[in-house]
């Protein structure tokens, strides 16, 4: 049931669910454990912006002011200014294709895959990133795990000399059964949903999204007495126990899925929409009438003495396609996101998001203790009403990000704590391009604005595409991001994740455009992995190319 916002005469919104941990604010985040030697020291930034406290989780959150200019945020922000930068460049790893595994857990086109990474190799490619599919691990059985085919991908990457990212992913890919791409939960898992469908994330209409576990329940022993944090926590260290002796060595990161995608984030809208979201401009729905995230509502509301703040999400936030200038709630004038009720259940929604990803980067920091390999995360790039005073899609993704407040900065300082790098797309969109269809799309500005919060909190980044480009102004676009990150940074601690390998990349012009990109982004320097362990695949050359396009054309 959605409600209406209350008129009552003064409100300060809090998020009243109780941490585990500390939040309050640190001068300087702390970004590392005393094992992770990987990360340079912290730099001291003084940080003199104007703070909004919020008095029961302890988080601060900067006056965004609407700054998207780099020398504007350094002025406002007390940098002590450029230093020399040591000439290094950043590594590019390439994504693998999706389907590479099959449910049954063996590695498809073995031989395409051989000659396409001897391929990566001569480009100077520092590793490929593998995403390792819950689903298909952990398919039939609670702790029954089949980690063969993953096996079976390492090896090979070792054998070529290429370092491997795995990420840990925890929720569906594909829209159905009949989609090529399409792997679901785990089948076990499907079948405590079927029982209890309030597992599964729900919208004010009652649709179901099954691409994730609510994070309502996360504590919960739902999935045959086991919470979702429980099993997420016990195939993570399966994961480690089984690839300990590469951890550190050729597994040198760990991404690790946090909700739809694999992105912090709320279930918005399907995936499969979210990723041509900006051309439709969706606002999203807010995904919080699950029976969890309903009674955790109701507590926060009672809590502040407003019972009738507890029954859902507000009313007049318009539907998927609804132009949001149209809307009650997201109205840059005069729109309730910005009353006392708008800010409590903003606050609310946000903050359970951001709970969600604290206790993942808790139990991750404390399972990967020691394997010197880097932890990271990823944030959705959700830019199409980046120009609006409220942000709408961002809202609806659990990003409490307006014209008002920076909903960035708190989850680059949550992050900071476990020493988990960021992950983020939108490296490769143009402003000039998004605005011809969409005037209040602002790709470079939501990725300026994140990009700024990991600088402050010292967080290392992974750049990635939203989508396959090979153009030369995508990948300038690239270089160009890439630099208002690292600029003036001792150690940039950017790298960039190419998605994804394909036939097309190794057509011969998109090929010499994306080995020109490599050379230019890892500054002429061959970060190629050397992995000297006597394996049997011989020193690659340009030939090899030629073996790839050939073994695309007759796969």
């Amino acid at each position: 049931m959605a409600i209406a916002s209350p008129s009552t005469p003064t409100f300060s919104a809090s998020f009243c669910c109780k941490r585990t941990v500390s939040t309050h604010l640190t001068r300087f985040p702390s970004t590392l454990s005393p094992t992770r030697t990987r990360h340079p020291p912290p730099r001291r930034f003084a940080i003199s912006s104007r703070l909004n406290s919020s008095k029961s989780c302890g988080s601060v959150y900067p006056d965004n002011g609407g700054s998207e200019d780099f020398e504007h945020y350094e002025l406002q922000h007390g940098f002590t200014g450029p230093v020399e930068r040591r000439r290094r460049g950043s590594p590019v790893y390439v994504t693998l294709p999706a389907e590479l595994v099959a449910e049954d857990g063996k590695v498809r086109r073995i031989k395409v895959l051989t000659a396409s990474l001897r391929a990566l190799v001569t480009a100077g490619v520092e590793g490929v990133v593998m995403e390792i599919w819950w689903g298909i691990v952990e398919r039939e059985k609670p702790r029954v795990y089949n980690w063969g085919g993953y096996l079976d991908l390492v090896a090979l990457a070792r054998r070529c000399g290429l370092k491997v990212r795995a990420v840990l992913a925890f929720h569906q890919r594909g829209t159905g059964p009949g989609d090529p791409l399409w792997v679901s939960l785990p089948q076990w898992v499907l079948e405590e949903i079927d029982k209890d469908p309030d597992i599964a994330y729900t919208d004010r209409f009652g649709r179901r999204n099954m691409e994730y576990i609510s994070l309502g329940c996360d504590m919960f022993p739902v999935l045959k007495g086991r919470s979702p944090l429980q099993a997420y926590s016990d195939f993570m260290m399966n994961f480690r126990d089984t690839f300990r002796s590469l951890l550190g060595v050729v597994i040198t990161g760990v991404q690790v899925g946090m909700g739809p995608a694999g992105e912090l984030r709320y279930p918005s809208c399907p995936s499969q929409k979210l990723a041509w979201a900006w051309h439709t401009r969706e606002l999203g729905e807010f995904q919080c009438y699950d029976k969890y995230m309903i009674a955790s509502l109701n507590a926060c509301a009672h809590h502040v003495g407003m019972r009738e703040w507890g029954y859902g999400s507000p009313i007049g936030t318009g539907n998927l396609m609804h132009g949001p200038e149209n809307t009650e709630f997201f109205k840059s004038n005069g729109g309730s996101w910005n009353t006392p009720f708008g800010k409590f259940f903003l606050h609310w929604y946000s903050g359970m998001l951001l709970l969600h990803g604290e206790r993942i980067c808790r139990e991750a920091k404390t399972i990967f203790q020691g394997t010197e390999v880097d932890t990271s995360a990823k944030v959705a790039g959700i830019h199409w009403h980046y120009g609006m005073q409220s942000h709408p899609s961002e809202l609806t993704a659990g990003y409490y990000n307006t014209s008002r407040r920076d909903g960035y900065l708190p989850i680059a300082r949550m992050l900071g704590r476990y020493g988990f790098g960021l992950c983020c797309s939108g490296f490769g969109m143009r402003d000039v391009e998004e605005k011809k269809t969409n005037p209040v799309s602002s790709p470079e500005g939501f990725l300026k604005q994140l990009l700024l919060a990991a600088r402050v909190c010292h967080i290392p980044i992974e750049g990635e595409n939203s989508a396959t480009f090979l153009e030369d102004e995508s990948f300038e676009q690239v270089l160009k991001m890439s630099k208002f990150y690292t600029y003036g940074l001792e150690s940039p601690n950017f790298s960039f994740n190419f998605m994804r390998m394909d036939r097309y990349l190794f057509e011969q012009h998109n090929w010499v455009r994306f080995t020109r990109f490599v050379k230019q982004l890892s500054g002429a320097n061959i970060f190629r992995a050397r992995l000297d362990f006597g394996g049997d695949v011989q020193p690659t050359s340009v030939s090899d190319v030629v073996k790839v396009r050939a073994a695309y054309t007759y796969c």
